[in-house]
């Protein structure tokens, strides 16, 4: 377990690059025994491992942040971080965290499955817990919890926001793909809003794989796809899959359209010069041209010598929005988080315009990004690989435009 904990004497949190400043009462010296707890559970092992590791590091610069400026209600974070492994461990371990740690919160998760283990503990023990990167619609719909939020999007985002482009650019009315996708929850559920988007806008599918999240080898799906002839590619794998099937991809020489509804930019960074291709859907990037995102930006790379992808961004703004809530809030408890969160109020996370979490479902509304990989020539660096869209949905446009309705992922919350 890794401990973060940074003491200062200021009176002014200031939520760094992501968030406005507030106003403590905090005294002119923290104690030690006035320590605020936050619980860090994400998979730092496996095949979502790299991905981990990004969220680990942007969780304890958000906490060094808060507690450089004052901490929370003048008390310093400390961070309790833990590998979550497994949906099991998951459990095990924030359960742990809750009853012998006494955290005030749990934030982190990137597996759905996991993070559907650790949201049932958090609503058994009525501990906040924000899910920083699992995708899952049924986390907001039939397995929905009062006292789970997500700031990552669901898979009804995914898919909508880079959809409208692939409907732009010619490639689903009566077109055909061939899907590949990880057999875990996460990959189930994509795979069901990618059909209901593609049934709906008159296209059909060539073929669907579900792969194994063990394997490393994809030639006979390779060989599949090139048989099927499809006009385009969707790929639904997850973590290391994804780097190592770019890799392949290029190895075989394909040339069908390559994109999909589930991405990291690490995946990519991690497959080399000209193995990334295709557009692909992003929550957030590093050439988000904000003063807020350039600040986060430059304080990950000074700290770790690379920019921040997606995944740091979920934990950095989750962390953020927690400290900003109890400050506003005046308290650590979680049901009055859960209400501050459930009553409108808008948070900066590093984006054009504030987004905020829906009541209804408890998933977090904000601008997305579509991403197409730039030609292998024109790649200066190793991380700008790519351009990217204005922010999706449009300024003039609701930010729920490209969510699930309640027609088609309803929740409702355990009494």
């Amino acid at each position: 377990m890794t401990k973060v904990s940074t003491i200062s004497r200021r009176r002014l949190l200031q939520a760094g690059a992501g968030a406005a400043a507030f106003t403590l009462a905090a005294p002119p010296i923290l104690r030690a025994q006035d320590v605020l707890r936050f619980g860090h559970l994400t998979p730092r092992t496996g095949f979502l491992g790299p991905l981990g590791e990004y969220a680990a590091m942007a969780s304890k610069l958000a906490v060094d942040e808060i507690n450089a400026a004052g901490g929370v209600l003048g008390r310093p974070i400390e961070l309790l971080q833990e590998d979550s492994v497994n949906p099991q461990t998951a459990s095990t371990k924030a359960e742990r965290m809750i009853e012998r740690d006494k955290v005030a919160c749990i934030v982190g998760e990137i597996s759905s499955a996991s993070g559907l283990a650790i949201g049932q503990v958090a609503q058994r023990t009525g501990t906040l817990f924000m899910n920083t990167g699992c995708n899952s619609d049924a986390l907001r719909g039939s397995d929905c919890q009062k006292f789970m939020f997500h700031i990552e999007a669901q898979n009804s985002m995914y898919v909508k926001s880079i959809g409208q482009y692939y409907v732009r650019e010619g490639l689903v009315n009566g077109k055909s793909w061939y899907s590949m996708t990880a057999d875990y929850a996460f990959g189930h559920d994509l795979l069901k809003v990618a059909k209901r988007f593609m049934e709906a806008n008159g296209g059909s599918f060539a073929g669907s794989a579900l792969v194994p999240t063990d394997a490393t080898d994809f030639s006979a799906y390779l060989l599949e796809i090139r048989a099927a002839k499809p006009d385009l590619v969707i790929l639904n794998l997850a973590g290391q899959q994804t780097t190592n099937f770019f890799k392949q991809y290029a190895e075989f020489g394909l040339d069908f359209p390559l994109g999909g509804f589930g991405f990291d930019m690490a995946l990519a960074w991690a497959a080399g010069k000209g193995n990334f291709v295709g557009s692909w859907p992003s929550v957030w990037h590093h050439l988000v041209d904000t003063d807020g995102s350039r600040a986060f930006v430059s304080a990950f790379t000074e700290r770790h010598g690379k920019p921040p992808e997606n995944q740091a961004w979920g934990d950095y703004n989750a962390i953020k929005i927690i400290a900003q809530s109890m400050q506003e809030t005046g308290s650590t408890d979680s049901a009055d988080i859960v209400r501050h969160l459930e009553s409108g109020a808008t948070f900066d996370v590093l984006k054009t315009r504030e987004g905020y979490f829906r009541a209804s479902d408890h998933q977090f509304m904000n601008e997305m990004y579509g991403i197409t990989a730039l030609p292998a020539d024109q790649v200066k660096n190793q991380w700008d690989i790519f351009t990217s869209s204005e922010a999706v949905p449009g300024k003039d446009e609701s930010l729920e435009l490209i969510a699930a309705t309640g027609d088609e992922n309803a929740c409702t919350f355990p009494g």
